[in-house]
Protein backbone atom coordinates (compact mmCIF):
# COMPACT_ATOMS: atom_id res chain seq x y z
CA UNK A 1 0.00 0.00 0.00
CA UNK A 2 1.35 3.83 -1.06
CA UNK A 3 -0.42 6.45 0.64
CA UNK A 4 0.56 10.23 -0.03
CA UNK A 5 0.10 11.70 3.37
CA UNK A 6 -0.77 15.18 3.87
CA UNK A 7 -0.96 17.35 7.52
CA UNK A 8 1.29 18.42 9.74
CA UNK A 9 4.98 16.70 10.49
CA UNK A 10 6.23 18.71 13.45
CA UNK A 11 7.46 16.25 15.69
CA UNK A 12 4.60 15.78 18.26
CA UNK A 13 1.67 16.51 15.97
CA UNK A 14 -0.97 14.19 15.65
CA UNK A 15 -0.56 14.14 12.35
CA UNK A 16 2.95 13.10 12.32
CA UNK A 17 2.68 10.37 14.94
CA UNK A 18 -0.26 8.60 12.62
CA UNK A 19 2.05 8.82 9.52
CA UNK A 20 4.76 7.01 11.18
CA UNK A 21 2.78 4.32 12.64
CA UNK A 22 1.42 3.64 9.22
CA UNK A 23 5.03 3.49 7.73
CA UNK A 24 6.00 1.20 10.87
CA UNK A 25 2.94 -0.72 9.86
CA UNK A 26 4.55 -1.39 6.06
CA UNK A 27 2.83 1.44 4.68
CA UNK A 28 4.79 3.21 1.67
CA UNK A 29 4.02 6.78 2.74
CA UNK A 30 5.63 10.19 1.31
CA UNK A 31 4.50 13.30 3.57
CA UNK A 32 3.59 16.13 2.30
CA UNK A 33 4.08 18.74 5.36
CA UNK A 34 1.22 21.43 5.50
CA UNK A 35 3.22 23.12 7.79
CA UNK A 36 6.05 24.04 5.32
CA UNK A 37 3.83 26.01 3.00
CA UNK A 38 0.92 27.17 5.68
CA UNK A 39 2.56 30.13 8.23
CA UNK A 40 -0.27 29.46 10.87
CA UNK A 41 1.64 30.00 13.96
CA UNK A 42 2.78 33.66 14.57
CA UNK A 43 2.03 36.09 17.24
CA UNK A 44 3.18 39.28 16.12
CA UNK A 45 0.24 41.38 14.95
CA UNK A 46 1.84 43.19 11.96
CA UNK A 47 3.16 39.65 10.80
CA UNK A 48 -0.53 38.21 11.62
CA UNK A 49 -1.73 40.90 8.85
CA UNK A 50 1.18 39.56 6.40
CA UNK A 51 0.50 36.35 6.26
CA UNK A 52 -3.29 36.41 6.20
CA UNK A 53 -2.45 38.71 2.64
CA UNK A 54 0.07 35.94 1.10
CA UNK A 55 -2.24 32.95 2.92
CA UNK A 56 -3.71 32.49 -0.57
CA UNK A 57 -0.75 32.19 -2.25
CA UNK A 58 0.41 29.67 0.30
CA UNK A 59 -2.82 28.06 -0.45
CA UNK A 60 -2.33 27.69 -4.07
CA UNK A 61 1.56 26.72 -3.51
CA UNK A 62 0.65 23.70 -1.15
CA UNK A 63 -2.11 22.08 -3.91
CA UNK A 64 0.36 22.52 -6.98
CA UNK A 65 3.31 20.78 -4.24
CA UNK A 66 -0.13 18.20 -3.24
CA UNK A 67 -0.61 17.20 -7.34
CA UNK A 68 3.12 17.26 -8.06
CA UNK A 69 3.75 14.80 -5.34
CA UNK A 70 0.78 13.02 -6.63
CA UNK A 71 2.36 12.78 -9.93
CA UNK A 72 5.05 11.66 -9.28
CA UNK A 73 4.30 9.38 -6.40
CA UNK A 74 1.14 7.82 -7.44
CA UNK A 75 -0.26 6.25 -4.26
CA UNK A 76 -2.71 4.16 -4.10
CA UNK A 77 -4.59 6.31 -1.70
CA UNK A 78 -4.15 9.68 -0.22
CA UNK A 79 -4.91 10.62 2.97
CA UNK A 80 -5.62 14.16 4.43
CA UNK A 81 -5.06 14.95 7.96
CA UNK A 82 -7.73 17.32 9.20
CA UNK A 83 -7.52 19.72 5.64
CA UNK A 84 -7.74 23.25 6.37
CA UNK A 85 -6.09 24.21 3.26
CA UNK A 86 -7.03 20.91 0.44
CA UNK A 87 -8.55 22.14 -2.40
CA UNK A 88 -11.99 20.83 -3.76
CA UNK A 89 -10.06 21.16 -7.18
CA UNK A 90 -7.14 18.91 -6.04
CA UNK A 91 -9.99 16.12 -4.94
CA UNK A 92 -10.78 16.61 -8.54
CA UNK A 93 -7.81 16.30 -9.87
CA UNK A 94 -6.70 12.73 -7.62
CA UNK A 95 -10.26 11.41 -8.53
CA UNK A 96 -9.74 12.15 -12.37
CA UNK A 97 -7.23 9.06 -11.64
CA UNK A 98 -9.79 6.68 -9.88
CA UNK A 99 -7.38 6.92 -6.54
CA UNK A 100 -9.75 7.42 -3.57
CA UNK A 101 -8.95 10.49 -1.04
CA UNK A 102 -9.89 9.69 2.70
CA UNK A 103 -9.73 11.92 5.45
CA UNK A 104 -9.05 11.79 9.47
CA UNK A 105 -11.03 14.71 10.56
CA UNK A 106 -9.44 15.61 14.19
CA UNK A 107 -11.34 18.20 15.92
CA UNK A 108 -14.61 19.25 16.84
CA UNK A 109 -16.30 21.22 14.33
CA UNK A 110 -16.30 20.61 10.51
CA UNK A 111 -16.99 24.41 10.53
CA UNK A 112 -14.32 25.84 12.82
CA UNK A 113 -11.81 26.21 10.87
CA UNK A 114 -12.36 27.68 7.32
CA UNK A 115 -14.16 27.20 4.04
CA UNK A 116 -12.13 23.89 2.89
CA UNK A 117 -13.14 21.08 4.86
CA UNK A 118 -16.63 21.77 4.28
CA UNK A 119 -16.74 21.89 0.69
CA UNK A 120 -14.51 18.86 0.86
CA UNK A 121 -16.16 16.65 3.09
CA UNK A 122 -19.04 15.32 0.66
CA UNK A 123 -16.99 14.40 -1.61
CA UNK A 124 -14.12 12.03 0.52
CA UNK A 125 -14.23 8.39 -0.44
CA UNK A 126 -14.14 7.53 3.76
CA UNK A 127 -14.01 9.84 6.85
CA UNK A 128 -12.22 9.21 10.22
CA UNK A 129 -13.29 10.95 13.14
CA UNK A 130 -11.82 10.99 16.72
CA UNK A 131 -15.16 12.06 17.53
CA UNK A 132 -17.92 9.83 18.20
CA UNK A 133 -20.59 12.05 17.60
CA UNK A 134 -18.92 13.23 14.63
CA UNK A 135 -21.37 10.68 12.82
CA UNK A 136 -24.16 12.77 13.82
CA UNK A 137 -22.70 15.83 12.62
CA UNK A 138 -21.87 14.13 9.45
CA UNK A 139 -25.52 12.83 8.67
CA UNK A 140 -27.04 15.79 9.70
CA UNK A 141 -24.68 18.81 8.15
CA UNK A 142 -23.76 17.35 4.57
CA UNK A 143 -26.04 14.25 4.55
CA UNK A 144 -23.08 11.98 4.62
CA UNK A 145 -23.08 7.96 4.07
CA UNK A 146 -22.17 6.76 7.66
CA UNK A 147 -21.05 3.47 5.66
CA UNK A 148 -18.47 5.37 5.00
CA UNK A 149 -17.44 6.32 8.44
CA UNK A 150 -15.15 5.24 10.99
CA UNK A 151 -14.49 6.46 14.74
CA UNK A 152 -11.04 5.99 15.55
CA UNK A 153 -10.33 7.98 18.75
CA UNK A 154 -7.24 9.85 19.08
CA UNK A 155 -3.94 7.76 20.00
CA UNK A 156 0.02 8.42 22.04
CA UNK A 157 2.98 8.70 19.84
CA UNK A 158 5.57 6.23 21.44
CA UNK A 159 8.33 8.34 19.79
CA UNK A 160 7.08 11.04 21.93
CA UNK A 161 4.56 10.51 24.77
CA UNK A 162 6.87 8.30 27.33
CA UNK A 163 8.20 8.49 30.77
CA UNK A 164 10.76 11.33 30.84
CA UNK A 165 12.74 12.63 33.62
CA UNK A 166 11.14 15.57 35.19
CA UNK A 167 12.78 19.15 33.98
CA UNK A 168 13.14 21.11 37.22
CA UNK A 169 11.85 24.58 36.02
CA UNK A 170 8.86 22.76 34.87
CA UNK A 171 7.95 20.67 37.95
CA UNK A 172 4.14 22.00 39.07
CA UNK A 173 1.59 20.56 41.51
CA UNK A 174 -1.19 20.84 38.36
CA UNK A 175 -0.72 21.62 35.01
CA UNK A 176 -2.82 22.24 32.15
CA UNK A 177 -1.63 22.33 28.51
CA UNK A 178 -3.69 22.70 25.81
CA UNK A 179 -5.14 25.68 23.62
CA UNK A 180 -7.40 28.49 25.49
CA UNK A 181 -11.40 27.82 25.68
CA UNK A 182 -13.50 30.40 28.33
CA UNK A 183 -14.69 26.58 29.79
CA UNK A 184 -11.09 26.00 30.25
CA UNK A 185 -10.13 28.81 32.01
CA UNK A 186 -12.87 28.98 34.04
CA UNK A 187 -12.31 25.76 35.53
CA UNK A 188 -8.49 26.97 35.97
CA UNK A 189 -9.60 30.09 37.59
CA UNK A 190 -12.05 27.86 40.43
CA UNK A 191 -8.84 25.93 40.96
CA UNK A 192 -6.94 29.17 41.66
CA UNK A 193 -9.41 30.59 43.69
CA UNK A 194 -10.12 27.67 46.07
CA UNK A 195 -6.53 26.25 46.38
CA UNK A 196 -4.16 29.97 46.02
CA UNK A 197 -1.38 28.38 47.12
CA UNK A 198 -1.14 25.60 44.09
CA UNK A 199 1.99 25.56 42.13
CA UNK A 200 0.40 25.76 38.76
CA UNK A 201 1.35 25.57 35.48
CA UNK A 202 -0.94 26.49 31.95
CA UNK A 203 0.91 25.61 29.14
CA UNK A 204 -0.50 26.51 25.38
CA UNK A 205 -0.32 28.76 22.14
CA UNK A 206 -3.93 30.59 22.46
CA UNK A 207 -3.79 31.56 26.11
CA UNK A 208 -2.90 35.08 24.86
CA UNK A 209 -6.49 35.22 24.45
CA UNK A 210 -7.31 35.23 27.83
CA UNK A 211 -8.27 38.55 29.17
CA UNK A 212 -8.47 37.98 33.06
CA UNK A 213 -6.17 38.83 35.67
CA UNK A 214 -6.20 35.99 37.41
CA UNK A 215 -4.74 32.89 35.56
CA UNK A 216 -1.70 35.58 34.07
CA UNK A 217 0.75 34.48 37.01
CA UNK A 218 0.37 30.63 36.05
CA UNK A 219 0.62 30.59 32.34
CA UNK A 220 4.16 29.73 31.37
CA UNK A 221 4.01 30.95 27.82
CA UNK A 222 3.70 29.01 24.28
CA UNK A 223 2.39 25.92 23.02
CA UNK A 224 4.74 22.86 24.05
CA UNK A 225 5.66 20.01 22.04
CA UNK A 226 7.56 17.38 21.24
CA UNK A 227 9.99 15.77 24.43
CA UNK A 228 9.21 18.89 25.75
CA UNK A 229 5.50 18.19 26.01
CA UNK A 230 6.56 14.67 27.50
CA UNK A 231 8.49 15.94 30.21
CA UNK A 232 6.14 18.52 31.43
CA UNK A 233 3.57 16.16 31.89
CA UNK A 234 6.32 14.05 33.75
CA UNK A 235 7.32 16.89 35.87
CA UNK A 236 4.01 17.57 36.72
CA UNK A 237 2.41 15.99 40.03
CA UNK A 238 -1.30 16.25 38.34
CA UNK A 239 -1.86 16.92 34.34
CA UNK A 240 -5.58 17.68 33.97
CA UNK A 241 -7.70 16.96 31.05
CA UNK A 242 -10.34 19.51 30.44
CA UNK A 243 -12.32 19.12 27.46
CA UNK A 244 -13.39 21.68 24.60
CA UNK A 245 -16.76 22.88 24.86
CA UNK A 246 -19.40 23.03 22.14
CA UNK A 247 -18.73 24.90 19.48
CA UNK A 248 -20.20 26.68 16.27
CA UNK A 249 -21.28 23.47 13.73
CA UNK A 250 -21.08 20.88 16.71
CA UNK A 251 -23.60 18.75 18.28
CA UNK A 252 -21.19 18.37 21.09
CA UNK A 253 -18.03 19.25 23.16
CA UNK A 254 -14.83 17.01 23.44
CA UNK A 255 -15.99 13.61 25.21
CA UNK A 256 -12.38 12.56 25.13
CA UNK A 257 -9.25 14.10 23.37
CA UNK A 258 -5.69 13.71 22.15
CA UNK A 259 -4.51 14.34 26.14
CA UNK A 260 -6.81 11.71 26.97
CA UNK A 261 -4.25 9.11 25.88
CA UNK A 262 -1.21 11.47 25.67
CA UNK A 263 -0.79 11.86 29.73
CA UNK A 264 -1.23 8.06 29.94
CA UNK A 265 0.91 7.45 27.41
CA UNK A 266 3.81 9.68 29.00
CA UNK A 267 3.01 8.09 32.46
CA UNK A 268 1.64 11.04 34.14
CA UNK A 269 -1.71 11.36 36.33
CA UNK A 270 -4.27 12.52 34.51
CA UNK A 271 -7.49 13.95 36.73
CA UNK A 272 -9.81 13.97 33.44
CA UNK A 273 -13.47 15.75 33.46
CA UNK A 274 -15.78 13.32 33.56
CA UNK A 275 -17.62 11.92 30.30
CA UNK A 276 -19.61 8.47 30.28
CA UNK A 277 -16.99 8.05 27.06
CA UNK A 278 -13.97 8.53 29.08
CA UNK A 279 -15.02 5.28 31.35
CA UNK A 280 -14.94 3.09 28.38
CA UNK A 281 -10.77 3.99 28.06
CA UNK A 282 -10.04 3.94 31.71
CA UNK A 283 -11.07 2.47 35.46
CA UNK A 284 -11.46 5.12 37.77
CA UNK A 285 -9.32 5.39 40.65
CA UNK A 286 -7.46 2.50 39.14
CA UNK A 287 -6.13 4.23 35.80
CA UNK A 288 -6.95 7.60 36.02
CA UNK A 289 -9.08 9.92 37.62
CA UNK A 290 -12.31 11.85 36.96
CA UNK A 291 -14.25 15.00 37.76
CA UNK A 292 -17.55 16.10 37.73
CA UNK A 293 -17.96 19.11 39.80
CA UNK A 294 -15.86 21.38 40.79
CA UNK A 295 -15.89 20.32 44.27
CA UNK A 296 -14.70 16.95 43.48
CA UNK A 297 -12.17 18.46 41.36
CA UNK A 298 -10.10 20.60 44.18
CA UNK A 299 -11.14 17.67 46.85
CA UNK A 300 -9.22 15.25 44.54
CA UNK A 301 -6.53 17.77 43.82
CA UNK A 302 -6.08 18.12 47.48
CA UNK A 303 -6.19 14.24 47.86
CA UNK A 304 -3.64 13.02 45.28
CA UNK A 305 -1.25 15.96 46.57
CA UNK A 306 -1.25 14.97 49.66
CA UNK A 307 -1.27 10.82 48.67
CA UNK A 308 1.73 10.69 46.62
CA UNK A 309 2.31 6.46 46.64
CA UNK A 310 -1.72 5.81 45.48
CA UNK A 311 -0.91 8.52 42.81
CA UNK A 312 2.14 7.06 40.86
CA UNK A 313 0.58 3.40 41.44
CA UNK A 314 -2.54 4.61 39.65
CA UNK A 315 -0.29 6.81 36.84
CA UNK A 316 1.50 3.41 35.71
CA UNK A 317 -1.54 1.33 35.55
CA UNK A 318 -2.73 3.94 33.55
CA UNK A 319 0.85 3.88 31.68
CA UNK A 320 0.52 0.40 31.42
CA UNK A 321 -3.22 0.31 30.08
CA UNK A 322 -1.95 3.24 27.70
CA UNK A 323 0.87 1.19 26.18
CA UNK A 324 -1.31 -2.18 25.40
CA UNK A 325 -4.36 -0.50 23.76
CA UNK A 326 -4.27 3.33 22.77
CA UNK A 327 -1.06 3.79 21.10
CA UNK A 328 -0.91 5.15 17.45
CA UNK A 329 0.15 2.08 16.11
CA UNK A 330 -2.85 0.65 17.60
CA UNK A 331 -4.85 2.95 15.45
CA UNK A 332 -2.74 2.76 12.39
CA UNK A 333 -3.67 -0.42 12.17
CA UNK A 334 -7.16 -0.11 12.52
CA UNK A 335 -7.16 2.65 9.37
CA UNK A 336 -4.97 0.35 7.52
CA UNK A 337 -7.61 -2.68 7.91
CA UNK A 338 -10.80 -0.72 7.22
CA UNK A 339 -9.12 0.61 3.76
CA UNK A 340 -7.94 -2.77 2.92
CA UNK A 341 -11.49 -3.60 3.16
CA UNK A 342 -13.51 -1.01 1.56
CA UNK A 343 -11.08 -0.47 -1.03
CA UNK A 344 -9.89 -2.69 -4.33
CA UNK A 345 -6.07 -2.92 -5.41
CA UNK A 346 -3.88 -1.23 -2.42
CA UNK A 347 -1.32 -3.22 -2.99
CA UNK A 348 1.62 -2.02 -4.47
Amino acid sequence: MKILCVGHEWRGSDANGLFYALARQGVITNTINEHRYISTGVANLFLKILHRLIRPLQVKSFNKEIIEQFNTFQPNIVLIYKGAFFHKNTMDYIHSFKIPVVVFFPDVSLFAHGNNIPQCIPHYDYIFTTKSFGFEDLKTKFNYPLEKVTFIPHGFDPQIHRPLNPIDNFKNDVSFIGNFSPHKAKVLETIVRRLPKINMKIWGGTWGRYNGELLKPYIVGNGIMGDAYSAAINSSKINLAILSEKVKGASSGDLITSRTFHITGAGGFMLHQHTLEVEKYYKEGEECEFYRSDNELIEKIDYYLNNEAERLKIAKKGYIRAVSQYSQDVRAKEVIEILNSKFENLSI
